[in-house]
């Protein structure tokens, strides 16, 4: 029979036991195998079993059962039937036998068939010749030598090998009828799906020197990819987060950048564990910045400076010394310890930001083969890639430094000596508590806009109890204000009256120019404390000379004041400036304003110097061989086409 794409697999026989040398698994291995290859519904099995197995003992059969259960598919071949024909006398025992005594069931019907004895080498008419003889045979025995011949009617049909082929035959010639439809429409598609490749893959071959067709490709490729990092600045969860976001850990180590400056505690922020990208990656670093920038103290100061900026204005008269030099030693501390917090945060962000570019590509990748579209095909033009990867980690780049001017802009506008930060209505009513309390208040209003979101429990009874330690009481820190308690008005009545040089803002004297502006705003901090202005006023015992006995010194007061001027430097910087600031720097124009970064970047030039990026001979090879691939693959399928009409047609 004339069978085109008809392909017969011969599998090992089945076996209960290894032989020797062979694997202990050899036969679950085979079973496993034929299991496979018959699973298949459109293929038909061929199960060849010998004479000498009895239907009830036939454990291989079950096999097949499982693969087939009603066996619509499988064909059954008993072999060396001339054998077993001697065993048989009567008609009963040879019906009884042929008809499987029920364990196929009434519509299965095996074939009996029997090779020629002569194995010598013969040519392929002669064996046919050979199989016919032993056919009539085993007709003739069957007819002749059994006692009442056998139900011709019913079993002839399935005996000899001349019936097998002509049941294959047929039964291959039904499977064909059936396909034909489907098989013809499906070569057709196949065909017409070719020849469509076929012409975009010309039409790509044709415009790699179109650069009218290359611009308007690109721009729409660039213009994709930006709205995709767009979407995950905005959030989004695909691709997944698991394969493409990272934990904090892994931005640090990646990011080669480490710890941040300065921070000797270890910053966890809230979800560090969680696998993050785009926008929630951001607002996880912005959230960490916080922490380690309340985590920041002011440093202590040696006497040896402080004496160098109080001694200065000794001899300048009013009372200003303390607070300026407080104010001072604070300008000083932010400027040097907050700086690198702020450059290492841009960094961070800029990180973050970097990492986007190949998940949008992979965003944008997924999106067209879910729709089926594609933005402008810029597939195998490595060199525009490379040339879009280098604008957009510069794009980046600019940014983290243009931010970096800008919170240094802001760091320099709230510690210049003219900055009223000091002098705010809502400085006064904290003015008295500590460095670590505006760490504590900060971080935990930090915390309620930041959800923790991983898997970590809750902070122990015991650690919230040690974060606590050395933090005096609420009520101890607000009595420390000089000037609002009885005792501390007791002596300031004393103070008016024994030294009318340096008078009460609040009650000027006569003859006694009041100061207004920042300078009475520094002489309310300042001169809250008269026994000090005493002291320092009758020859500056207090400076650092007696400074260890007797009443709190000059040093001490310096240090407390420039803690707290520290602490309010950092919550006016973080708080106000530095969060806004890194907003707009960063995401405003990765959102807005980056395709036309990217088309300045990229198509802002002449052709001759676009077309760069393009002339690739190794691409243009590339889709040459692919194209003479295609090509190949439709002339095969174009004759499998015409030739199984020609079959479909002869059915």
């Amino acid at each position: 029979a004339h069978c085109p794409n008809l392909t017969i697999i011969d599998t090992p026989g089945f076996v209960l036991k290894a032989k020797k040398g062979e694997p202990e698994n050899t036969p679950q291995e085979i079973l496993s195998m034929v299991k496979s290859l018959a699973s298949p519904p459109h293929r038909i099995l061929l199960f060849l079993q010998q004479s000498s197995v009895e239907w009830c003992s036939s454990l291989w059969l079950d096999s097949i059962r499982e693969i087939d259960p009603t066996f619509r598919r499988t064909v059954i071949v008993v072999s060396k039937f001339d054998n077993r024909l001697k065993e048989f006398s009567d008609r009963w025992e040879v019906d009884r036998y042929l008809s499987a005594s029920g364990y196929l069931g009434e519509t299965t019907r095996p074939f009996f068939v029997a090779l020629p004895k002569d194995r010598s080498t013969v040519s392929n008419d002669e064996f046919r010749r050979q199989i016919s003889q032993v056919d009539s045979e085993v007709l003739g025995h069957l007819h002749d030598g059994i006692k009442g011949g056998y139900d011709e009617e019913k079993f002839k049909p399935y005996i000899g090998f001349c019936s097998l082929r002509e049941y294959l035959e047929s039964e291959l010639q039904k499977r064909y009828k059936e396909a034909a439809p489907a098989t013809l429409a499906l070569l057709e598609q196949r065909c017409s799906e070719v020849n469509i490749e076929l012409e975009r893959l010309d039409s790509k071959i044709q415009t790699t020197s179109d650069v009218s067709h290359l611009r308007k490709s690109a721009m729409m490729h660039a213009a994709s990819i930006s709205n995709q990092v767009g979407v995950l600045i905005d959030g989004a969860a695909d691709p997944a987060p698991e394969q493409w976001g990272k934990t904090t850990e892994e931005e640090r180590s990646e990011s080669g950048i480490g710890s941040w400056p300065g921070v000797t505690v270890d910053i966890k922020p809230a979800n560090a564990i969680l696998r993050l990208y785009g926008g929630a990656a951001f607002e996880r670093v912005m959230h960490e910045f916080r922490c380690a920038a309340y985590s920041i103290e002011c440093p202590p100061v040696s006497r040896e400076k402080v004496a160098n900026i109080l001694l200065a204005h000794a001899g300048r008269g009013g009372g200003r010394g303390v607070a300026e030099a407080a104010a001072e030693i604070a300008r000083t501390a932010a400027r040097s310890w907050l700086a690198p917090l702020l450059d290492t945060a841009c960094d961070r962000l800029a990180f973050v930001l970097g990492n986007l570019f190949d998940i949008a590509i992979e965003r944008n990748r997924s999106r067209e083969s879910e729709y089926g579209r594609k933005t402008g095909d810029m597939e195998g033009y490595v060199g525009f890639h490379a040339a879009l990867r280098h604008a957009y980690n510069s794009i980046i780049k600019d940014l983290a430094k243009q931010c970096k001017q800008l919170v240094r802009h802001h760091l320099d506008s709230v510690t210049s000596p003219y900055s009223q930060v000091f002098y705010e209505n809502d400085f006064h009513g904290s003015f008295g508590s500590s460095a670590n309390s505006y760490f504590r208040h900060n971080q935990a209003s930090a915390g309620s806009i930041w959800f923790e979101l991983s898997d970590c429990g809750q902070v122990s009874h015991d650690e919230r109890m040690r974060d606590q330690e050395n933090i005096p009481p609420e009520n101890n820190a607000r009595q420390k204000t000089p000037g609002k308690g009885t005792e501390a008005r007791d002596v300031h009545r004393e103070s008016q009256m024994t030294v009318p040089e340096t008078p009460s803002p609040d009650q000027p004297c006569d003859g006694v120019k009041v100061d207004v502006g920042p300078r009475k705003r520094i002489a309310r901090i300042g001169n809250r404390n008269p026994e000090q202005l005493m002291k320092v006023h009758n020859g500056g015992s207090l400076l650092f000379g007696n400074g260890d006995c007797g009443s709190r010194s000059a040093y001490t007061e310096i240090c407390s004041l420039a803690a707290q001027h520290f602490a309010r430097i950092r919550e006016v910087l973080v708080e106000r400036s530095v969060t806004s600031t890194l907003n707009s720097g960063f995401l405003t124009p990765c959102r807005d304003r980056l395709v036309v970064e990217l088309g300045l970047d990229l198509f802002a030039v002449n052709d001759e110097k676009f077309m760069d990026m393009f002339v690739s001979p190794a691409t243009i090879e590339v889709l040459q061989h692919k194209r003479q691939s295609l090509q190949n693959r439709q002339k095969v399928l174009q004759s499998c086409l015409t030739e199984f009409k020609n079959v479909a047609r002869s059915l």
